[in-house]
């Protein structure tokens, strides 16, 4: 077995690797040994450190969550703002937004939830369930319901398709404006 720091590196540059593969090609469409060879390793490796593929995509999505943790922290007493911070980072890294239709599309119903996605659900459904509590947030809708809206609003460019996007505002502050200002006008207390 490699050394410790070795193995660490094998894995950040397999879930790297494997970033770029799922992205582009889903998680069916995606090859191991495509992520493999990007990541200089052999193929081996991958079921050594993830057991399978949908280990490996599992460990790249927990990174997305990650990352859209730390680009987007929530504040539940403003959650327009924080819709617009979602929507910047979904300009920022737009493959990430590719991973989560991936998701949505390919990740099988029987498969169990990711834990990660669970757990920052749960926390951000707390924090809004509590500055409905406070006054700050409307309560017409659950809390997990603020969430779902806050996401979807966020995300909405990301769904539209080819069609849509000719009508759409095509300047990004436009559309991170109307996130914005759509999600002022649902939450109103």
């Amino acid at each position: 077995m490699p050394p410790a720091g070795d193995a660490q590196e094998t894995r950040r540059r397999l879930v790297e690797a494997a970033y770029g593969e799922f992205a582009t090609h889903g998680i069916a469409g995606a090859r191991v040994d495509r992520v493999a060879a990007a990541a200089g390793v052999n193929k081996a490796l991958i079921y050594f450190h993830f057991s399978n593929k949908e280990g490996l995509f599992t460990a790249v999505f927990n990174q997305v969550v990650g990352q859209a943790l730390a680009l987007a922290p929530m504040d539940a007493t403003n959650l327009p703002e924080y819709a617009g911070l979602l929507f910047d980072a979904g300009l920022a890294h737009p493959d990430a937004l590719r991973l989560a239709a991936w998701h949505r599309l390919e990740r099988a119903a029987d498969q169990p939830p990711l834990k990660a996605v669970l757990d920052a659900n749960q926390s951000k459904v707390d924090a809004i369930a509590k500055a409905q509590e406070a006054g700050y947030v409307t309560t017409r809708f659950t809390a997990a319901e603020v969430l779902a809206l806050v996401l979807t609003i966020a995300n909405m460019w990301s769904v539209l398709t080819p069609e849509q996007h000719l009508t759409a505002p095509q300047d990004p502050a436009a559309r991170r404006a109307l996130v914005v200002s759509a999600l002022t006008t649902l939450l109103q207390p």
